[in-house]
């Protein structure tokens, strides 16, 4: 079916081209195979792909945003705000770029005064200030944090062990999250200024998601919570930068903090944000950790 026809049947009526950056990335390598299915040219950048682009090298920007229209922004973790996201903003409403779609933390604007996460807010207030359509999608933890990312080899070996407690977190699967931004991304004008809060049908702690994905895959597992340092300690030791293990025990830290605020107000730790976008509920961790058990995630 030739990318003419394949528009006409989904609605998407653009020849204008997406820039994805992070397209190697856990949601980028996912956005840009269901754009072009929606018959959207995508140009996927990355450190090392034809398409070069590196946060630490704007040298490279003005190519990569030649004759784009919209473009998926994954901002980069950085030390201290404001960060590299303003002065690409400044970039891409100069090469003509329309379209601003912002990755983001679930309920940033709660984070406090951490210093966790003020990169991501100062990305969004980059995105917000700008002359451009925008809209922030904020996601959960992903689901696939468990079987892709540093949880993984802990669970392989039977136990995962985090500075997060009692507190839940709505976690969702990162093909909604791709799902949402290839829709937001394909449709202009119909999202502009809108914040999505991205979550799962249900909050859940991380002991309660382990004994899930335990159950799924019939190999035994266990939670331990564990304090912040001891865990920037641990990610130390598995070969992690000691500032960026400081970093994302910073999160737990975070994330404990304002879901447990949440429960203390009686707020819904979850939101309609995907049904709005996808006319669907998102899918369901029990169902994630099914695909990926039969996949062998966990396998020993």
């Amino acid at each position: 079916m030739s990318p003419s026809a394949v528009r006409a049947l989904t609605g998407v009526m653009s020849d204008h081209t997406v820039l994805v950056l992070g397209s190697t990335g856990k949601t980028g390598r996912r956005v840009s195979p269901r754009l072009r299915l929606r018959g959207l040219s995508v140009r996927a950048a990355s450190r090392s792909g034809a398409t070069r682009f590196d946060w630490a090298d704007p040298r490279g920007w003005d190519e990569a945003l030649h004759g784009v229209s919209a473009v998926y922004v994954v901002p980069p973790a950085v030390p201290a705000a404001p960060g590299p996201v303003h002065e690409f903003v400044a970039r891409a409403e100069a090469a003509g770029v329309q379209r601003l779609v912002l990755l983001s933390g679930h309920g940033a604007d709660r984070w406090g005064e951490s210093d966790f996460g003020r990169d991501m807010l100062s990305a969004e207030d980059a995105v917000r200030a700008s002359a451009l359509e925008w809209t922030v999608l904020r996601s959960a933890n992903f689901d696939q944090n468990f079987d892709e990312e540093l949880f993984h080899a802990p669970l392989v070996a039977g136990e995962l062990a985090l500075p997060a407690g009692r507190a839940p977190e709505p976690f969702i699967d990162v093909e909604d999250v791709a799902d949402v931004a290839a829709t937001v991304l394909s449709e202009p004008g119909r999202h502009g200024g809108e914040v999505y809060e991205l979550v799962g049908p249900r909050a859940m702690t991380f002991a309660e998601a382990v004994d899930v994905i335990a159950r799924a895959s019939g190999i035994p597992m266990t939670y331990r919570q564990t304090t912040a340092p001891e865990y920037a300690a641990a990610l130390v030791e598995q070969g992690v930068d000691a500032d960026a293990a400081r970093d994302v025990a910073a999160m737990y830290e975070v994330l404990e903090r304002v879901q447990d605020s949440l429960a203390r107000e009686g707020l819904s730790e979850t939101t309609e944000d995907v049904v709005t976008v996808l006319g669907r509920e998102p899918r369901t961790f029990e169902d994630y950790a099914a695909r990926a058990a039969a996949a062998g995630a966990w396998d020993r």
